[in-house]
C-alpha cells in the first residue's frame, strides 16, 4: 500500500483498515515509511483521533512487529504484573514502585521510556547510573526478573520494535499528546512483555499531557478499554500533576531522591501517597491483596523492612550497576560542576507553579532532548524544591539550581522563580490522587 494513501486517509477523517495499519506499523520496522511520512500520519492522527477498533488494531499490531515475552516456562511463584506512567515533572514513582510490589511477591518486567517533551524519562533517570543496562539481551532480563523480582529496562531490539521508532519521531514533531498513540505505545510495549496486570497512571494539570480531568478521563479510559479488549486486565488511577512531584526533577537529582525514599533518609509525602496507591492497586489486580489497607500493609512493610531497597540494589548489581549503589550513590551518580541556591523573594506560602515549564528547564539546562540524537546531562536539574502550600520566609531557601556553568545556573534560577506563584494567605495543595478507572468506569 502506498503510505500517502493511508496518510491521505487518515487526514480526511478516514477509519483505516487493518490492513492499512499494519502497512503502516510493517514500514516503521523495515523502513519503508521514512520518518517524514510516518510524522505525517501522526499529525493527521493526532488531528483526526482513531476510534476504539483502530486503536486496539494499531496496539496489537505494533506488539506483533517484535517478540512477544512469555513467562509461563519460568515457573515464577507469583503474577507478573506492570505500572506505567503517562509522564509527569519529577516522577521517579517507577524506581521504587517496582522493588516496592516485587518485595511483596509479583514480578515486574517493567519496559519503560525515554523522555518524552516536558517530561523525565525513566530510562534517562537510569541512564545515570554508570554501567546499568537499559537495553540488556532476554536472557538477562529474564533472569534478572526471576533473581532480583523487578528489571526497569527499556525496549529491546526485541520487544515493539515499531513503536521504538514512532516514539522517537513523536517526540520531535509536536504529536505527543495524540491519545491514540500513547495509548497504542503504552500498550504495545506491555502487552509485548507478557503481563498479567497492569496498573495505569495518567497524570492530570500543568506538568500533564493531559492538562484537564476530561483529557484525562479519555486517555485512561482508552487505555483501560483497549488493553481489556486484547485481554490485559488494566486500571488506571488519575494522580494530579499541577506541581513537581517530589522535591526534584533531573535524571542524576531525581535517582538520588529515589534512592533515599528506598533507604527512608527522605519521603515526601506526596510521593509515597502516589507511589503506595498504586502499588496497591497492583497487588489487588494480581490478587495479592484481599484488599486495599491489606496491600498497603504489605507496602509499608516492604519499605521499613529495608526489602524494597535490598531488590532495588539486586536489580541494578544484575544489570550491570554497581552493588553498593545504595550505600554510596554519591560516589556513583554523576554531580553537576555548578550548584547555586534561590531564594524566596518574599515571605508567604508557595500557591502555584507552572510544572510543565519546570519540565522545559530542565531541557535547557541539558537534562532532556530537543532532538531525538540529543545527549543528555545526566547531573542537572533541581532539588530541595518547596512544594504548594508551603510557607517560606523571605531569603529562604525554595530550591537548589544544578547546572553545568553559572550562567546556565543563573539563567536557569530566574526562569524557576517565574514559573512559582506566591500568596499572603494559606493555601492547600490539590489531592494527589483524583480517580479510579476501572472496566467498571470511572470510581
Amino acid at each position: 500500500m502506498l503510505a500517502q494513501e493511508i496518510i491521505r486517509s487518515k487526514r480526511d477523517g478516514e477509519e483505516l483498515t487493518p490492513q492499512q495499519i499494519q502497512s503502516f506499523v510493517d514500514g516503521l520496522v523495515d523502513g519503508a515509511w521514512t520518518e517524514s511520512q510516518a510524522a505525517a500520519l501522526a499529525m493527521a492522527v493526532y488531528f483526526q483521533g482513531m476510534n476504539m477498533g483502530e486503536r486496539v488494531t494499531l496496539t496489537q499490531s505494533m506488539m506483533r512487529s517484535g517478540q512477544v515475552m512469555e513467562w509461563s516456562s519460568s515457573q515464577l511463584p507469583g503474577p507478573v504484573l506492570d505500572k506505567h506512567s503517562t509522564g509527569g515533572v519529577g516522577d521517579k514513582v517507577s524506581l521504587a514502585l517496582a522493588p516496592m510490589v516485587a518485595a511483596c511477591g509479583a514480578y515486574v518486567p517493567m519496559i519503560s521510556g525515554r523522555g518524552l517533551g516536558h517530561t523525565g524519562g525513566t530510562l534517562d533517570k537510569f541512564d545515570s547510573i554508570p554501567g546499568y543496562q537499559t537495553a540488556p539481551g532476554l536472557h538477562l532480563l529474564r533472569r534478572t526478573v526471576r533473581d532480583a523480582g523487578c528489571a526497569i529496562i527499556g525496549q529491546t531490539s526485541d520487544l515493539a520494535p515499531a513503536d521504538r521508532r514512532l516514539y522517537a519521531i513523536r517526540d520531535v514533531t509536536a504529536t505527543v499528546e495524540s491519545v491514540a498513540l500513547i495509548t497504542a505505545s503504552i500498550l504495545s510495549k506491555k502487552l509485548a512483555a507478557g503481563l498479567q496486570g497492569l496498573v495505569m497512571d495518567v497524570k492530570v494539570g500543568k506538568g500533564a499531557f493531559a492538562s484537564d480531568i476530561i483529557m484525562a478521563r479519555e486517555l485512561a479510559q482508552s487505555l483501560v478499554q483497549v488493553a481489556q479488549g486484547a485481554g490485559l486486565p488494566t486500571r488506571a488511577l488519575i494522580t494530579d500533576m499541577n506541581q513537581v512531584l517530589g522535591h526534584s526533577c533531573g535524571n542524576a537529582l531525581e535517582m538520588r531522591e529515589a534512592i533515599d525514599f528506598l533507604t527512608g533518609s527522605y519521603r515526601d509525602a506526596r510521593l509515597l501517597e502516589v507511589t503506595c496507591a498504586l502499588g496497591s492497586q497492583m497487588l489487588l489486580i494480581g490478587g495479592l491483596a484481599t484488599d486495599v489497607n491489606d496491600a498497603r500493609r504489605q507496602l509499608d512493610s516492604a519499605l521499613t523492612s529495608g526489602a524494597a531497597a535490598e531488590r532495588f540494589a539486586r536489580m541494578v548489581s544484575a544489570l550491570g550497576g554497581p552493588a553498593d549503589l545504595i550505600e554510596r550513590p554519591e560516589l556513583y551518580l554523576p554531580a553537576a560542576t555548578v550548584q547555586t541556591e534561590v531564594v524566596a523573594p518574599q515571605s508567604g506560602w508557595l500557591s502555584g507553579m507552572q510544572t510543565r515549564n519546570i519540565g522545559l528547564f530542565v531541557i535547557e539546562l541539558g537534562g532532556g532532548r530537543r532532538r531525538a540524537a540529543d545527549r543528555i546531562d545526566h547531573s542537572v536539574g533541581f532539588s530541595e524544591l518547596i512544594g504548594i502550600g508551603q510557607r517560606v520566609e523571605a531569603g529562604q531557601l525554595i530550591v537548589r539550581v544544578h547546572a553545568a556553568d553559572a550562567q546556565s545556573a543563573a539563567h536557569a534560577g530566574r526562569s524557576l522563580l517565574s514559573a512559582l506563584t506566591f500568596s499572603d494567605r494559606p493555601c492547600e495543595s490539590s489531592a494527589v490522587i483524583v480517580e479510579l478507572v476501572s472496566k467498571d468506569g470511572v470510581g
